[in-house]
């Protein structure tokens, strides 16, 4: 478990539970700022419109077929008055036949602009995705730390997804059909003004139902958009702690805390539906008691001979193509709500301010000595929780410095302070005089090697792994930096060698031959200084050895931070600091601390007990009885 997990006592989860009052509370409940649908509907619209040569194709198509939409029932009425009123069977034919080419141009324009549009839709999507993406590499450990891992993947994929599924279809039969409305509006007020206005009467009913509907149906979908990112993160943990669940017959537990998720989701997933599946019918309601009301006054004004059976038929293909758009749009409108719960649950991300941010004038970092000072830092993860309190250190260049304590005493933070993966609450880190809040991150890190405790390896090759601390590096370089660490042996074991793929997280790696990997990939990273946390911890005495001569001509001539709970890896330390409770109480090199009958004397004979006759600085130190 990280350190600093197990320094402020909780992990993500449990801090979690605490700030929101509930398991999981804080995944269902989004900000109150990623409210702003009109905003969101803005700043999707931003997205799309750099696709302008694509947008104006389709705003073309878009014209053209709605154009041929309306005019169909003008021709169709023409028809049935040129049979039954004037008899004229060659002006039946021509009408015919101009109807028959206004049907297949139709179709043939509906296919290009829904070719067009998911092509311009899926860049922008691309784009968005892209963003939310690039933008969580720029955040903190700490935003991750207060965020389990697959509610953030649900934002990158299902909530991205409701967006792409809308703009894929949706931008066009929302244009589609709103230039439907207006043209079978305008003539409908051609052919019989009474009856039109008889008909438009329901918009402004369906544009009250609508607004009421959608407040609800859109708090309903955001709502199961966030249990939904709850679920993927039970997912997420329970496949990678899947030996854990196993190991403590979790099985029923983590079963039943999925379904309790994903019951919630059910009812909120319910609750969304009902609203959205509400407004469809009413619309039908509607439309059809509008439908009904022009055929009996359009029949009665026939019978008197106020309009011609031809414009009464094409009036009521008018009326009822007036109902299409208006069902369309409310079915789309429920379809849109779910895509702005989801954008703004993606903005809420891409909104994000980063914690760590290079200065206006951030030093460069080319060349350094490796003079590290920390001043009187203080630090702590949570509010009124200290992990480092008032720590000074001074690493020459060159000199090796070894931190260790019990579990939770601060080592491995130093270690994130000195990388900037965090902000100091006070005090001063600085590198050759120059404070760490003064470089580029880039630059900075860039200069450090790391090894920590917990090693990650990557669902790649063996080769390509190592090459992660140097992508430019070639392949002979990657083995070379293989041998220095020991890896070499066992890697060329492996059923392809070097280019044997490894499970994710190199779980079908023991952990032993994971650090290996790492060692060898901080080798060929060449840096300036190194940071070893726990870099030996789960090797084997005899690789041990080995792995300490390599490590020793590593560290040569570079500032080196070492964690170590085997005291025995760091006896040749140019200094040990002794760390509890965030202080550095005890500091020295191995035979100082030994001789000082302190906490560093205690721990290393905790750790020999029993075998103190094979350690003879123990017996030099030992008090006279």
């Amino acid at each position: 478990m990280p350190e600093k997990q197990r320094e402020s006592g909780k992990t993500s989860r449990e801090r979690a539970r605490r700030d929101s009052g509930g398991p999981m509370g804080h995944l269902i409940r989004p900000k109150q700022r990623a409210k702003d649908a009109p905003g969101t509907v803005v700043r999707i619209w931003g997205y799309l419109k750099r696709q302008q040569r694509a947008l104006i194709i389709t705003a073309a198509l878009v014209v053209v077929s709605s154009i041929l939409s309306v005019l169909s029932p003008y021709l169709m009425g023409h028809a049935i008055d040129a049979l039954l009123v004037d008899n004229d069977v060659r002006r039946l034919g021509w009408l015919a036949l101009a109807l028959l080419g206004v049907y297949l141009s139709t179709s043939v324009i509906s296919w290009l602009q829904t070719y067009v549009m998911a092509a311009a839709s899926q860049q922008a999507v691309t784009d968005i995705r892209n963003d939310l993406f690039a933008e969580l590499q720029t955040l903190s450990l700490r935003f991750f730390d207060r965020r389990t891992h697959g509610e953030l993947m649900s934002r990158l994929t299902n909530d991205v997804e409701n967006v792409s599924s809308v703009l894929n279809s949706g931008v066009i039969q929302l244009i589609s059909n709103s230039l439907s409305l207006i043209g079978v509006a305008a003539m409908m007020l051609i052919l019989n003004a009474r009856l039109a206005i008889v008909t438009l009467v329901t918009v402004p009913l369906m544009a009250s139902l609508s607004r009421w509907i959608a407040k609800r149906t859109r708090s309903g979908f955001r709502r199961r958009q966030a249990y939904l990112g709850e679920l993927n993160s039970i997912i997420e943990e329970s496949i990678s702690g899947q030996r854990v669940v196993k190991a403590y017959n979790r099985e029923d537990t983590i079963v039943n805390e999925f379904r309790t998720v994903n019951r919630k989701l059910r009812q909120a997933s319910t609750r969304a539906q009902i609203f959205a599946g509400t407004l469809p019918p009413l619309t039908n309601l509607v439309n059809n008691t509008g439908l009904t009301i022009v055929a009996g006054a359009g029949g009665w004004m026939a019978i008197r001979g106020l309009a011609s059976i031809g414009d009464i038929a094409s009036f009521v293909q008018y009326a009822r193509r007036f109902g299409w758009p208006l069902n369309s749009i409310a079915s789309l409108y429920n379809s849109i709500q779910s895509a702005i719960a989801g954008a703004e649950r993606v903005f809420e991300i891409i909104d994000e301010v980063p914690e760590l941010m290079d200065q206006l004038e951030a030093e460069a970092l080319d060349n350094i000595e490796g003079d590290v000072v920390f001043d009187d830092v203080c630090f702590s993860y949570e509010a009124g929780v200290p992990v480092l309190k008032h720590v000074d250190l001074h690493a020459k260049p060159g000199q090796t410095i070894a931190l260790v304590g019990p579990t939770g005493a601060g080592k491995t933070t130093i270690v994130n302070l000195l990388t900037r993966f965090y902000d100091i609450d006070s005090g001063r880190i600085l590198i050759d005089g120059i404070n760490i809040r003064d470089l580029k991150l880039d630059d900075l890190r860039r200069k450090l090697g790391i090894v920590l405790q917990d090693t990650y390896l990557f669902a790649d090759t063996v080769m390509e792994n190592i090459r992660y601390g140097l992508l430019e590096a070639s392949d002979s370089d990657v083995i070379t930096a293989a041998k220095l660490a020991n890896a070499d042996q066992f890697v060329r074991r492996l059923p392809q060698g070097y280019a044997t793929p490894l499970s994710e997280r190199g779980s079908n790696l023991s952990q032993g031959q994971r650090q290996l990997l790492a060692i060898a990939r901080a080798i060929l990273a060449n840096p300036s200084m190194l940071v070893l946390d726990e870099a030996t911890s789960s090797i084997d005495t005899r690789t041990e050895k080995i792995i300490q001569e390599a490590m020793l001509r590593l560290m040569e001539g570079r500032t080196s931070f070492v964690i170590a709970h085997r005291l025995s890896t760091i006896r040749e330390a140019d200094e040990i600091l002794v760390m509890n409770h965030g202080e550095i109480i005890e500091r020295g090199t191995h035979r100082e601390l030994l001789a000082q009958h302190g906490f560093y004397h205690d721990m290393y004979l905790a750790q020999f007990k029993g075998h103190i006759h094979l350690v003879p600085e123990l017996a030099e130190t030992a008090p006279a009885e």
